[in-house]
């Protein structure tokens, strides 16, 4: 007796990627601007109240944190990547300032698109009442096979969603892979993890999509998450607009690492987004030990606002930076 077709999904109709309209392009992106040096003038000057002390406190724990040889780490919400600031992250990332990021699903499939087309982000009002939503055959594949390369990874490689991603752009040679923050890590060789939620993120709707992989991916990207937080005393998480599924994954790596002994209380946990979220605030800033920061402001104006002040103060404190 043959299959459902709701339990394979071996009769939906996929359309290629390239033809498919986006709202995203590469050519809105930011630019990538040198430091400026008298910019940690300009931070220092900022007053010493609400939003200007959460800031400065921020730089400065960012800051130290590097100056110690403490992990730097950023939970990105797959916004931070539509509105043009991938180029921001990775410039970070070759500085030797962030030192792990980690995506939700849909991050993940903005990277693997912008990567591959160098657009993203589709019209869903348009796309849905034609039964085309989320059915770009390249992006279905691409993270089937990003998943099962992260379940199944070839000898001598770790496992996990976000390294099997990183490795089979890189691999492809995709056009635009130096705009892909997945890509720049698996080259850099850092820590970038992918969590999934089955049956949220349009890739489960391809016939490829296999949920065992998809699973165990993940599964060795949560591992790598608890690892990285049993190590984030004196260190930084900033979650970055993501409302739901990192600060969750997030609260939990906690309590893991608190479980086997870990002591957290000298790290620092910040949640920067437009608009304040329960479960970012709770999770991210109140309930895990240490110092919590909250930051409320438009992504494409606090992150390079928060790059050049970092860059500022670190080269003040002689920070050598360079690819880590």
């Amino acid at each position: 007796m043959s299959a459902h077709p709701f339990e394979e999904m071996r009769e939906v109709t996929t359309y290629p990627l390239a033809g498919r309209r986006s709202l995203v392009s590469i050519e809105d992106f930011c630019e990538v601007p040198e430091p400026l040096p008298g910019f940690g003038a300009f931070v220092d000057s900022l007053p010493d109240i609400y939003a200007g002390t959460a800031f400065k406190d921020l730089v400065g724990r960012i800051v130290a944190a590097r100056m110690g040889g403490r992990p730097v780490a950023v939970a990105l919400g797959a916004h931070v990547l539509k509105v043009g600031l991938a180029p921001l992250v990775i410039d970070l990332m070759r500085r030797g300032v962030i030192t792990d990021v980690a995506m939700n699903s849909a991050g993940a499939i903005h990277d693997f698109e912008i990567a591959t087309v160098g657009r993203t982000s589709e019209d869903v009002d348009e796309q849905l009442p034609q039964g085309r939503f989320g059915f770009a055959e390249e992006t279905g594949a691409g993270l089937a096979d990003a998943a099962a390369r992260g379940a199944h990874p070839h000898e001598g490689e770790e496992p996990g969603f976000g390294r099997g991603l990183g490795r089979i752009l890189l691999e492809r040679d995709a056009p635009y892979k130096a705009l892909s923050v997945s890509a720049e890590a698996a080259r850099l060789g850092i820590g970038l993890t992918v969590h999934a939620c089955i049956g949220a993120d349009i890739v489960h709707m391809h016939p490829r999509a296999d949920g065992a992989d998809i699973g165990a991916a993940s599964m060795a990207d949560f591992r790598h998450v608890c690892k990285l937080v049993s190590e984030l005393d004196g260190g930084v998480w900033i979650n970055i607009g993501c409302a739901v599924v990192l600060p969750e994954v997030f609260l939990k790596a906690v309590s893991v690492a608190i479980n086997l002994g870990s002591d957290l209380s000298s790290m620092t946990t910040a949640n920067l987004d437009m608009i304040r979220q329960y479960r970012a605030e709770t999770n991210v800033v109140r309930r895990p030990p240490g110092r919590g920061i909250s930051i409320l402001g438009q992504h494409e104006l606090l992150l390079p606002l928060l790059r050049q002040a970092v860059l500022a103060k670190l080269a003040s404190a002689g920070f050598e930076g360079g690819e880590v």
